[in-house]
Order: C-alpha cells, then sequence, then structure tokens
C-alpha cells in the first residue's frame, strides 16, 4: 500500500480511517470488519486490528459481533467536544501569550497572512486548512502538554463540522476578523484577553456548528 510507508502502519491506517469516519467517509451504523478494511487499504489485517482497536477506545466505533459499527460523532458528542475546547483552548491561549516567542509571532503572522490572502479568494478549501493551522498553533505554543494531548485530538474530531461553518461566508469572515483578533492578544502577550477571546470564538464556532449538524447531519 504505497501511501502508507512510516515505521507505524497502525498508526498511519487509524488516522485514514478516523478522518473517513469524522468526513462521513463511513457513515454512523455501518459496519466495518477487518478482512473488508485490509482489502480496501490493501494491508494485513493485524494492523487493521489495532486500528479498529484504538479507534473503538475514541469511542467511535464499537465492536458488532463479527464486526464493529461505526457511531461517528453525536450531536452530543460535537456539543460536549466543542464545551471542553471552549474552556481549554482559552487556557492555551492565555499560555501561547505568556510564552510567545519571536518565532511563534513569525507563525502566527503568517498565518493570518495566509487567512488574508485566501479570504480575498473566497478559496474556502485553504482557508480551512489555514483554520486548522491556526488552532493547532495555539495548541503547540501554549508549550503544555496535558493541554497539546487534550486539544488536538478534539481538533481532528470536529474537522468535518468545522469545514462545514467555514463554507458560510458570513461565519467565514466573523472567524478571520476573531482570528485576528487572537493573534494581536496573542503577539502582544496579553495573556487574560488571548484567554477571553479564544473562549469567545469557540463559543461562537460552537453556536454555528451545532446549527449546522442539525441542518447536515
Amino acid at each position: 500500500m504505497n501511501q502508507f510507508k512510516t515505521t507505524s502502519l497502525a498508526d498511519q491506517i487509524f488516522e485514514r480511517l478516523e478522518n473517513d469516519i469524522i468526513q462521513g467517509v463511513y457513515p454512523r451504523g455501518e459496519i466495518l470488519t477487518e478482512l473488508r478494511l485490509a482489502e480496501e487499504l490493501g494491508v494485513s489485517r493485524t494492523p487493521i486490528r489495532e486500528a479498529l482497536r484504538r479507534l473503538e477506545q475514541e469511542r467511535l466505533i464499537e465492536s458488532a459481533g463479527k464486526g464493529s459499527v461505526v457511531l461517528g460523532i453525536t450531536e452530543t458528542d460535537l456539543l460536549d467536544i466543542m464545551t471542553i475546547r471552549e474552556r481549554v483552548e482559552g487556557v492555551a491561549a492565555y499560555y501561547a501569550a505568556q510564552n510567545i516567542t519571536p518565532e511563534g509571532i513569525k507563525e502566527m503572522s503568517d498565518i493570518v497572512d495566509l487567512q488574508e490572502f485566501y479570504f480575498s479568494r473566497k478559496d474556502a478549501a485553504h482557508l480551512h486548512q489555514v483554520d486548522d493551522r491556526f488552532h493547532d498553533a495555539i495548541c503547540q505554543l501554549s508549550n503544555r502538554n496535558v493541554l497539546i494531548d487534550t486539544l488536538l485530538p478534539l481538533l481532528r474530531k470536529t474537522r468535518r463540522y468545522r469545514k462545514l461553518s467555514l463554507e458560510n461566508w458570513d461565519r467565514t469572515s466573523n472567524t478571520k476578523q476573531e482570528h485576528y483578533a487572537i493573534y494581536q492578544a496573542i503577539v502582544s502577550g496579553n495573556a487574560p484577553l488571548a484567554e477571553e477571546l479564544t473562549a469567545k470564538h469557540i463559543s461562537n464556532a460552537k453556536a454555528h456548528m451545532m446549527k449546522g449538524m442539525k441542518n447536515n447531519g
């Protein structure tokens, strides 16, 4: 299987299946089996088995006799994930501002410049990628391992709904403005303001995502 070349094949397969479940490639209620996935991905059943075990731990699937049933992200899951992000990502932004370095300032500046560039061209696909980078950067710049380990899996699980949210141009415009205000607070070292603005941004995103989930499933 050409696309899986790293030393940890099970990790690669886990990430692929996690993304496919979150994006709805494997919808809620679908049955996955080791044999089916091994044939689809062109690998042995051993790394598939390990990946399925981890997906079950993440509560994205559950055992169903001869296979595993896809649970995906429910409305309650999304609400809980966004509520956790609202609390925890604000704290990450606080520490990002408190620990900001010249390299961190450069990274954040590059991200908001790219956001402005793609927004001017109404390039939703690239704006979604930049949105991922913005939130990942806040996590990493916090320099707090527990926060990073908590937030990054939650960011992956909300990727589909963040993408849908950014397809609404009014929300995208608001997101750009909110990101820029957070950026200014972080790079100026204003930790309390960075925390406040980030929590408000996630709260706004949560409201929009929940509405989008009701409309799109």
